[in-house]
C-alpha cells in the first residue's frame, strides 16, 4: 500500500491510522490482537493511542489501550519495526498527573514506554493545550525526550491556528523541539476546526495531519437515523449534536455516493477525509473484523470529482 510522508518527521504512513481508543474498552484483548494483526497484514502501519485511554470506562484507570498494544508487541516483536507508534500525554488522571509540565511529561513518557513494551515512541503528541504551563517548558521537555532517543518526533492535538503558530514561534526562538504533527478533529460534519487558517498553516509549515473522528462518533455510518437507534450503542447519546437538517443532508449525499460505489457510508466518509488537501491520514477505530475490513476498503476507494463535489456541497 502506498504511504505518505508524515510532514517533516521522516516517517511515512499508510493513508489510515488505526485508533486504539477501543482497545481494552469495547474491544477485549483477544479482539484487539485480531484487529491489530489484520491491520498490519493489510499493509497499514500507524497506530494511535493515548496514556489516558480508557479511563472513562467504569473500573478503568487509564493505560488500558497502551497496555494491550504493549502485550501485542511483546508477543509479535517483529511488528515493532513495521509500525509507526503514536501516543499522547496531557489528559488528566488526577490532580498530580495531568498537563504538560516538564515534571509530568518526563514521568508520563516512561509510563507509556513501559506499558507499550518499547524503548521509543515514533510520535509523541500533547493531547490538549495546557494554559498553566508555558509552551517553552513543554517544548523543552519534549526536546529532552528527543535527545534521549525516547521519541522520534513530536506533535500536538486539539490546537487552533493561533496556538500552533505560537508553539512554532517558541520552537524557533528557543531552539527546542518543533511540532511536526497535528491531530485535529475533522470529518464531513465538522470541517471548521481544520479548514481555513489551521490547514493553511500546516501546509505552509509542512506539518503532518492525522485527523480524528472521521465518522463523527459514528453518525456518518448512518446507523443512528432514528432515536431508537441511539440506545443500541454507548455512543448513541452523542447523536443529538448531528441529527439536524444539515446532518441528514450529509447522510443523503453519503447514501447516493455509497450506492454508486457499492460501498458503505462509513467507507465513503473515510475516503472523503483521505482525499482532502492537507490530510496525511485520518484515524478510525474498529471493534470487530468486519469494521476493520471496511476501513481497509475505504483506503482503496477512489471517489470521483463529481462525488467529492456532491459531498462537499452537502457538508457546507
Amino acid at each position: 500500500m502506498q504511504t505518505r510522508p508524515l510532514g517533516a518527521t521522516g516517517l511515512n504512513i499508510a493513508p489510515l491510522v488505526l485508533g486504539g481508543n477501543v482497545f481494552g474498552w469495547t474491544a477485549d484483548e483477544a479482539m484487539s490482537f485480531s484487529l491489530l494483526d489484520a491491520f498490519v497484514d493489510a499493509g497499514l502501519n500507524a497506530i494511535d493511542t493515548a496514556d489516558i485511554y480508557s479511563k472513562w470506562a467504569p473500573g478503568h484507570q487509564g493505560g488500558e489501550s497502551e497496555t494491550i498494544i504493549g502485550y501485542w508487541l511483546a508477543r509479535r516483536p517483529a511488528n515493532r519495526e513495521r509500525i509507526v507508534l503514536i501516543t499522547k500525554v496531557g489528559s488528566e488522571f488526577d490532580a498530580e498527573r495531568k498537563g504538560l509540565s516538564r515534571r509530568w511529561i518526563e514521568r508520563a513518557v516512561e509510563d507509556s514506554l513501559r506499558r507499550l513494551h518499547t524503548d521509543h515512541l515514533d510520535v509523541y503528541l500533547t493531547h490538549w493545550p495546557d494554559d498553566d504551563t508555558p509552551i517553552e517548558e513543554t517544548l523543552g521537555a519534549l526536546q529532552t525526550l528527543v535527545e534521549r532517543g525516547l521519541v522520534r518526533a513530536v506533535g500536538a492535538s486539539n490546537l487552533d491556528a493561533n496556538q500552533l503558530a505560537a508553539a512554532l514561534q517558541a520552537s524557533e526562538a528557543q531552539h527546542v523541539a518543533r511540532y511536526a504533527v497535528l491531530q485535529p478533529e475533522y470529518n464531513l460534519y465538522n470541517r471548521d476546526k481544520f479548514e481555513g487558517p489551521l490547514r493553511d498553516l500546516t501546509q505552509r509549515e509542512n506539518i503532518g495531519v492525522i485527523s480524528y473522528y472521521a465518522l463523527a462518533s459514528g453518525y456518518l455510518t448512518g446507523k443512528y437515523r432514528v432515536p431508537e437507534d441511539r440506545a443500541k450503542s454507548v455512543r448513541g447519546a452523542r447523536m443529538d449534536h448531528y441529527d439536524n437538517e444539515r446532518g441528514r443532508g450529509i447522510l443523503a449525499a453519503l447514501d447516493e455516493v455509497a450506492a454508486g460505489q457499492r460501498a458503505t457510508l462509513a467507507e465513503v466518509a473515510v475516503a472523503w477525509v483521505i482525499a482532502q488537501p492537507g490530510i496525511t491520514a485520518p484515524i478510525a477505530s474498529a471493534t470487530n473484523l468486519e469494521q476493520l475490513n471496511s476501513l481497509v476498503k475505504a483506503t482503496r476507494l477512489e471517489l470521483t470529482p463529481e462525488e467529492l463535489a456532491l459531498l462537499d456541497a452537502a457538508s457546507r
